[in-house]
């Protein structure tokens, strides 16, 4: 499995922290320091959506006023490969697809069966 974020989330600590806890190995890689490539958004987006994907409650993405742009699923896809700080975290890659965000329900149920 890998983990896409950044240290500082608090759900990305969540995240790491629930398979640290429960003995998963994972890769962690944070997106400030290793941007991702549009193949990796495009692998992404073949399991989730570009807005579920998109951190609209995030202070980046008020700062950018974003908002206000009404931007196309083209745009939102740009910002997020121009903008790592956009993607919402945690992204986890696994065996079966990709999950985003922190959902300790849906971790028991996919990581732990």
């Amino acid at each position: 499995m890998v983990v896409y974020g950044i240290k500082t989330c608090g759900s990305v600590k969540k995240a790491l922290g629930f398979f640290k806890n429960h003995a998963l190995d994972v890769e962690f890689i944070d997106v400030r320091q290793e941007p991702i490539s549009g193949e990796k958004l495009d692998a992404w987006l073949s399991y989730t959506t570009i807005d579920t994907l998109l951190n609209t409650k995030g202070t980046k993405y008020r700062t950018l006023e974003l908002k206000e742009l009404h931007l196309d699923d083209e745009a939102k896809r740009e910002w997020l490969l121009k903008e790592p700080l956009l993607i919402k975290r945690p992204v986890i890659e696994y065996d079966h697809g990709v999950l985003v965000g922190y959902d300790e329900k849906a971790y028991s149920r996919l990581f732990l069966t």
